[in-house]
């Protein structure tokens, strides 16, 4: 029996013209079946563990017959698996009494990640993914290869690719970005990853004690309030400051975490471009390598946080036509983690010549436009104060006092929101306190739709969304909001008969 996700087509047992490295019905790695069975371990270490240390419940221990199982299907995956070039495609077969043969087109091939943790590292292998653009999963999925022959094929892959890319040539890498420690550092400080660390510590914690955490808590409370006591303070002093004191620790905990995380996860980051493809490759203790064409690049996002205007720092990503597969970083997604305004400014005008991104004509939203911002929430204010008013009585009122605190934020945000057209590129800008930059080419663009919901057509106002491929879930919405309807309508058209005019660039 033969199953497929693509056309079957036999491989020819001659290796491939042009000297490919890689022959016909290449094996794993040796020792592949170890990493597949740890793979397919995580699920049952925190029960084992918890039983042979801890005394947990002697029943936990009859998963081992589901471990050997799995080990058996480790070693007979690396017994059937075959890979190899045939043609211009890469032929993947596994199986014995059930086969399965997989041709996938170099053409087809948008991503190559290569991935290695410490054990790979130690073995001197690593596993390889071989993406497609809009694919929820990889095309093919390598554990593990030696590291000498997963380069191999991630330098094949970019050279045969080479066909569809007339403009690409076999060019040494030039390095565009890379970030010392202390850049690193700083994108700890800018980001919050630390809050994954606590989250994950808190919840193995309460796995051994459910009282551990409050248990911390209270002991805190009362550190902090005897040493206010002991020196005289009044009892809302001390509450204050073992509330303040609490605040700043977790907050400087999230700072340290956060630091921590940046230095194992982006240690060494490195942006180069070979041709007409970028790689990065980072990581302190598990490398992670991963290449995409330029062409494949969708949309970009220019990010600046508060802390990031601190430290005078930005953040770049881009949006690929790769899919994500369960949280798996499957694409290349950050060119710059972090970088100088400048250094971000240079990466866009280097990988977007035509965009003119220094001389972009800004067009801010009419001042106006802050009355629409802020219109949807005061029914909603002004219906909690109705209920809270008939709990609490006049106190209440006070509440209406947010108001002018909207009113306010809404002005800035208008204020610092606009737009940006040209004949190569689309540009949006929002944000007051985090504001961020979302452009794409216009060729890259799939979908207009211009919107207007009953409170637009009061206010005369309406709303451009432009669609792209491979767009992020935490990605910002690339859109012109609350423009008056003749600039939305003269824009929406202006946009349309220019992607009339060209065909879609993928």
């Amino acid at each position: 029996m033969t199953t497929t996700d693509s056309p079957v087509v036999e491989a020819s047992p001659q290796p491939a013209p042009g000297g490919d490295a890689i022959r016909v019905d290449q094996r794993l790695h040796p020792m592949s079946w170890l990493f597949v069975l740890l793979q397919q371990l995580k699920q049952f270490i925190v029960p084992l563990v918890a039983a042979f240390f801890f005394g947990g419940d002697r029943n936990e221990l009859w998963p081992l017959i589901g471990v050997g199982a799995l080990a058996l299907t480790a070693v007979w995956r690396y017994l059937t698996y075959r890979y190899g070039v045939s043609g211009d495609a890469l032929v993947v077969r596994s199986g014995l009494l059930e086969r399965s043969v997989r041709v996938i087109p170099f053409a087809r091939i948008h991503n190559v990640g290569l991935q290695q943790s410490v054990l790979h590292r130690l073995f001197g292998v690593a596993e390889v993914r071989l993406e497609s653009a809009g694919g929820q999963k990889p095309e093919a999925e390598m554990r593990v290869l030696k590291l000498a022959d997963a380069l191999a094929l991630e330098a094949l892959v970019r050279r045969r690719g080479a066909a569809v890319e007339p403009a690409a040539t076999a060019v040494a890498p030039t390095p565009l970005l890379a970030l010392p420690p202390g850049e690193v550092v700083r994108l700890g400080l800018v980001s919050n990853r630390g809050l994954i660390l606590i989250g994950a510590a808190v919840g193995g914690l309460s796995q051994f004690s459910p009282r551990l955490m409050p248990n911390l808590i209270e002991h805190w409370g009362q550190w902090a309030l005897g040493w206010a006591s002991d020196n005289g303070t009044q009892h809302p002093v001390s509450l204050a400051v073992a509330g303040v004191s609490l605040v700043l620790l977790v907050v400087a905990l999230l700072r340290l975490f956060s630091i921590l995380l940046a230095l194992l996860q982006y240690y060494g980051f490195r942006l180069s471009e070979s041709g007409r493809r970028l790689t990065v490759e980072r990581g302190l203790l598990a490398r992670w390598r991963t290449s995409a064409s330029r062409r494949r690049i969708q949309a970009w996002t220019l990010r600046e946080t508060l802390m990031h205007r601190l430290l005078k720092r930005r953040s770049l990503d881009i949006d690929t036509a790769v899919a994500e597969q369960q949280n798996q970083p499957r694409a290349l997604r950050e060119l710059a983690p972090v970088a100088t305004p400048a250094a971000c400014d240079a990466l866009i005008e280097h990988l977007l010549p035509r965009a003119a991104w220094a001389q972009l004509d800004w067009r801010a939203l009419p001042a106006r436009a802050w009355w629409r911002l802020a219109l949807p929430g005061l029914p909603f204010a002004l219906l909690f104060t109705a209920i809270a008013a008939w709990w609490i009585g006049v106190w209440a009122l006070l509440v209406l006092l947010w108001l002018p605190w909207t009113a306010y934020i809404a002005r800035r945000h208008v204020r610092a929101a606009g737009y940006a057209v040209n004949d190569e590129l689309v540009a949006v800008r929002e944000g007051w306190w985090s504001r961020h930059w979302r452009f794409a080419e216009i060729d890259k663009l799939q979908a207009l739709q211009l919107t207007r919901n009953p409170l637009d057509r009061r206010c005369g106002t309406a709303t451009l969304w432009l669609d792209t491929a491979g767009a992020g879930a935490m990605a910002p919405p690339l859109r012109v909001r609350f423009l008056p309807e003749a600039d939305a309508v003269a824009l929406y058209e202006r946009l349309s008969r220019t992607l009339a005019r060209r065909p879609l660039r993928w």
